[in-house]
């Protein structure tokens, strides 16, 4: 609960409401805002929060969803970003391609190595999660040099907001919305 109460003056420092003015009274925008950015507990552990939060989650499902709001805060819409970065020395890389040749879901971290020197007996090389297959050369045609990849690991909050202070300075604020 301190978390949320640290947040709610946060976001009263960038808002244009009176200080008087309670967190219940706040807009539905605000408050979805106010509850996605407390954290430590997150908005589910916070009573407060759990209503406009499943009101939104409810809302998200009807026909024609409008995110709500919080101008006072200037934040907007939320992002979502569902996966995590790929590991350093790694790029984004996707499962298959779909109908058309559009790509997937970047939900691959892929890298090129030289499998004819990887180590092995189709184990892991180095316990890095990339799988590596031994070779003693570029038979059959095949290439020494190849491309192996590892599932993308998924973030446990996708939804983030910006939410800038009164200097301007952004700070993200990362939350779900699973009940």
């Amino acid at each position: 609960m301190r978390q949320l109460l640290y947040a709610a003056t946060g976001l009263a420092a960038v808002t244009l409401l009176p200080s008087t003015t309670m967190a219940q009274d706040a807009s539905w925008g605000c408050q979805v805002l106010l509850c996605a950015a407390s954290s430590n507990p997150s908005w589910h552990g916070v009573p407060y929060c759990v209503p406009p939060m499943k009101k939104l989650i409810s809302a998200m499902a009807k026909p024609g969803f409008s995110w709500p709001i919080c101008h006072e805060a200037k934040a907007g819409k939320p992002g979502r970003e569902v996966y995590e970065q790929c590991p350093e020395g790694t790029k984004v890389g996707y499962s298959e391609r779909g109908r058309e040749g559009n790509r997937t879901e970047p939900d691959k971290c892929a890298k090129t190595v030289n499998v004819c020197r990887a180590t092995g007996n189709n184990d892991n090389d180095g316990n890095d999660g990339f799988t590596y297959r031994r070779r003693t050369g570029g038979r059959d045609g095949e290439s020494c040099i190849q491309e192996v990849s590892t599932p993308r690991p998924r973030r446990a909050d996708p939804w983030y907001f910006d939410i800038p202070s009164d200097k301007g300075v952004k700070q993200r604020f990362w939350f779900n919305l699973n009940t």
